[in-house]
C-alpha cells in the first residue's frame, strides 16, 4: 500500500507580482506561499513530507483545457513592458501579467501534475501541491480571478489520458465559484465537480446566474455538476461540515472515484477579506479526513485562494497533517448550522434529487425561496469584528496538541501480534490481581463470570494507554465486547472524560447511560425497538444511516473518547465497520477504542489496518438505499433533531 505524503513547493512560483496599483489584485501576493511554507516548516511538517519537485507543464497538457490562442497570448507577455502588461491584464476580469507570470503558471500546472504523477503511480499515498498563478477561474480561452491557467481541470484531464480514470471527484471548498471548471466539465459524467461559494443571491463575484444551486450540469453532465451557494456571509464549522454530511459525502460515496482533487482555497476561512466566514483553521483537517476514505485514499491537494496569512498559512498546516496521519483535532464552535445554510442544503439536495440513487426515496423537497432582498440591500448575519490573527495565534495553541508517541495499541492475549499489522504496539495486560480488585471495587455489577474478568486485563490496559494519552487509538479482542464496553465506559468516566460516544453493532444488550450525560450510545442492530435499525445493510443503507445520522449526532455530540463494540450478528461487513472505525477518528483528537468480538479475526485484521492509517477497504457496487431504511432514518432524525442540531439539513425543519 503506498504511503507518504507529498509536499510541493518552488520558491520560484513567488516572482509572480502585480507591479502597479490595483485595489481588487493587490490581496494576490506572493507571501501567500512563502508564508504558508515557512508555518509547514516552524511545525516540522516539511521534513516529514515526501519532497516532489516542480516542473514546468509543456503546451500540450496546457492545451487538455485550454485553446491555443489563450496559451499564445500568455506567451506573448514574457517580454512586454510594465504598460504593455497593464493593457493586456485589462482585457480580463480581476487578472494581472508579470514578465514571470507565463513561467510560474507553468510550474504552477507541472507542480499539479507531478503530485498526481505520485499519487497514481504508488510513489505516495496523498500529497498538497503549494501553487501560484491560482486556477479554478480560469476558462478555455480567457485568464480570470488571479488565475491564467486552470491547474485542477488539467490534473483532471490528463489523469484520465495517462491512467485511463474513468470517475475523478473535484473538491472546490475555495470561497468563490470555480465557473472555470464548471464550465469546462459542465457535460462530462466522469468529473463530479462540487463548489461552495459565497453568493449572496448573486451579489458577490462572479455575479454568475450559473453558480446557483439549480446549475446541475448539462447533456450527459447533468447530476456531475454541485453548486451549493452560501447566500450569507459568517459560514462557520458547523455549516461546512453539514454540507459533507448531507450533500458531499453521500453523492462521492455514490459516484466512488479513483481520484480526488482538491481546489484547496482558504479564503473560506476565518479572517478572510474575500470570504467573511467563520470557519477555523482546524475544519479543513476535518474535510480533509473525510476525503482520505475515498479513492483508496487517492488524495491531491491543490492550492487555490486564501487572502489572511496568518488564516491561509494555518489551515495549509491542518490539511497536511491531516494528510500525513496526526490526529484530526476537535473541531471547535456551536455545532448547529445556521438557517441559511439548511436552506442552500435542502435546495441543492431538491435539484440532484433525479439524478443521485441515494436521494431516491428522501420524499418531496420544496425550494426553500429566501426572501432576503430588501430595500434594494442583501440581509447578512452580523461580522463580530475581532483581531483575527491575535485570535488565530491564541486559537492554534489550544488546538494544536502534542502528538501520542504511540498511534495504535493491543495486547497479545489471544496471540494478536501473529495476525494484526506490524505497526500495532503490543502493551502488557493488567495484572490479574489488579483487575480483581477493580472489578470488586467499581464494576461487580457487570462482571459476573470469570471469563470476562480474564478478558478485561487486556481490555483495562490498552484503555488505559489511551485515557493517559500516551496511544491514540487501541483494539483489543474480547468474548463478551458489551459487557467490555461498558467497564470500558464507565472507567473512562471515572478517569475524568465527560463526554463518550459508544457505537454498538450488531446483537448486545443496551447498557444502561449511568453516567448521566456523559455518554452516548448509539447501537446497530436487527431489534425494532432499538436506536438505529440496519438489518443486512447493503451500499446506500449504510451511507444513509452512518452520514445522514451516526456522524452528525456523533459531531453534535463532540465526544472526547469514542467506543466501539462489536458482537455477534453483526448487520455490517467488514468494509462498512471499517469505514465507520475510519469517519470516527474525525471525532475526539482520534482517540477511539475497538472492541471486537474474539472470533472475528477478519474483522480484527481490518480494523487495525484502519486504525494504523491504512486506506478503508472498498465498499463494492453501489446499491440503492431501500424505501424502508430511508424512511426509519428520516424518522429518527426528526425525533432527535431538535437535540442533535447537525441533523437539521435534513429532513423537516
Amino acid at each position: 500500500m503506498a504511503s507518504g505524503t507529498a509536499l510541493i513547493y518552488d520558491e520560484e512560483m513567488t516572482t509572480h507580482k502585480l507591479l502597479w496599483s490595483d485595489p481588487i489584485c493587490d490581496i494576490e501576493v506572493p507571501e501567500r506561499l512563502s508564508s504558508s511554507y515557512e508555518q509547514l516548516k516552524s511545525y516540522h511538517l516539511v521534513e516529514r513530507c515526501v519532497h516532489v519537485p516542480a516542473r514546468e507543464g509543456s503546451e500540450e497538457e496546457i492545451l487538455l483545457v485550454h485553446s491555443s490562442e489563450h496559451l499564445e497570448v500568455a506567451k506573448s507577455t514574457q517580454t512586454m513592458n510594465e504598460e504593455e502588461l497593464k493593457r493586456v491584464s485589462e482585457n480580463y476580469d480581476a487578472f494581472f501579467f508579470h514578465p514571470n507570470t507565463y513561467r510560474c503558471a507553468r510550474l504552477a500546472v507541472g507542480a499539479t501534475l507531478q503530485l498526481v504523477d505520485a499519487v497514481m503511480s504508488g510513489k505516495v499515498r496523498n500529497g498538497m501541491a503549494l501553487v501560484r498563478p491560482p486556477g479554478h477561474h480560469s476558462q478555455r480561452n480567457a485568464a480570470n480571478g488571479f488565475c491564467l491557467f486552470n491547474n485542477v481541470a488539467i490534473a483532471a484531464e490528463y489523469a484520465k489520458l495517462k491512467y485511463g480514470l474513468q470517475r475523478i471527484l473535484i473538491v472546490d471548498w475555495d470561497v468563490h465559484h470555480g465557473q472555470g471548471t464548471q464550465y469546462i466539465f459542465e457535460e462530462d459524467p466522469s468529473v463530479l465537480y462540487f463548489s461552495w461559494h459565497r453568493y449572496e443571491h448573486q451579489e458577490f463575484w462572479p455575479s454568475l446566474k450559473e453558480s446557483d444551486y439549480d446549475a446541475v450540469g448539462l447533456g450527459k453532465g447533468k447530476g456531475f455538476n454541485i453548486n451549493l451557494p452560501w447566500n450569507k456571509v459568517g459560514m462557520g464549522n458547523s455549516d461546512y461540515l453539514a454540507a459533507f454530511f448531507h450533500v458531499l459525502l453521500p453523492m462521492a460515496f455514490e459516484f466512488d472515484p479513483e481520484l480526488v482533487i482538491v481546489s484547496s482555497g482558504y479564503d473560506s476561512g476565518i479572517g478572510d477579506p474575500e470570504g467573511q466566514m467563520n470557519a477555523t483553521p482546524e475544519v479543513f483537517a476535518h474535510l480533509t479526513h473525510f476525503l482520505m476514505q475515498l479513492a483508496n485514499g487517492k488524495l491531491c491537494v491543490i492550492l487555490e485562494g486564501g487572502y489572511h496569512l496568518k488564516s491561509l498559512a494555518e489551515s495549509v498546516c491542518m490539511t497536511v497533517k491531516t494528510l500525513l496521519g496526526d490526529p484530526v483535532p476537535q473541531i471547535t464552535g456551536e455545532m448547529a448550522p445556521c438557517l441559511s445554510a439548511v436552506e442552500s442544503i435542502q435546495n441543492v439536495r431538491a435539484a440532484h434529487k433525479p439524478y443521485w440513487k441515494w436521494l431516491m426515496y428522501e420524499g418531496s423537497f420544496s425550494f426553500f425561496k429566501q426572501m432576503l432582498l430588501i430595500n434594494g440591500f442583501i440581509q447578512k448575519l452580523k461580522i463580530i469584528k475581532i483581531n483575527s490573527k491575535r485570535f488565530l495565534e491564541l486559537h492554534m495553541k489550544n488546538i494544536v496538541l502534542p502528538v501520542p508517541p504511540i498511534k495504535t495499541a493491543t495486547t497479545d492475549s489471544e496471540g494478536s501480534k501473529h495476525f494484526l499489522p506490524v505497526h500495532v504496539q503490543l502493551v502488557k495486560e493488567v495484572d490479574k490481581t489488579e483487575i480483581k480488585a477493580l472489578i470488586s471495587g467499581f464494576y461487580a455489577d457487570l462482571v459476573k463470570e470469570d471469563k470476562t474478568l480474564l478478558s478485561l486485563g487486556s481490555i483495562l490496559a490498552v484503555l488505559d494507554k489511551i485515557l493517559k494519552k500516551e496511544v491514540r487509538n487501541g483494539i483489543a479482542a474480547s468474548p463478551t465486547p458489551a459487557l467490555s464496553a461498558a467497564v470500558a465506559l464507565r472507567h473512562s468516566v471515572r478517569f475524568g472524560f465527560q463526554r463518550v460516544l459508544c457505537v454498538l453493532v450488531g446483537d448486545m444488550q443496551m447498557i444502561p447511560n449511568t453516567e448521566d450525560g456523559k455518554m452516548l450510545i448509539i447501537h446497530i442492530c436487527e431489534k425494532e425497538d432499538l436506536l438505529l435499525l440496519l438489518k443486512d445493510a447493503e451500499g446506500n443503507d449504510f451511507f444513509t444511516a452512518v452520514l445522514g445520522f451516526i456522524l452528525p449526532v456523533a459531531y453534535s455530540y463532540q465526544p472526547n473518547l469514542t467506543v466501539i463494540a462489536v458482537g455477534p450478528n453483526k448487520n455490517l461487513g467488514i468494509s462498512g465497520i471499517s469505514l465507520l472505525v475510519a469517519l470516527l477518528q474525525g471525532l475526539a483528537e482520534s482517540r477511539i477504542f475497538a472492541v471486537i468480538e474474539d472470533t472475528e479475526i477478519n474483522l480484527m485484521q481490518s480494523v487495525a489496518k484502519v486504525l494504523v492509517g491504512a486506506s478503508t477497504p472498498p465498499f463494492g457496487i453501489f446499491v440503492p438505499p431501500t424505501q424502508e431504511k430511508v424512511n426509519k432514518i428520516k424518522a429518527l432524525r426528526d425525533q432527535f433533531q431538535q437535540e442533535w442540531k447537525m441533523l437539521q439539513c435534513s429532513g423537516k425543519l
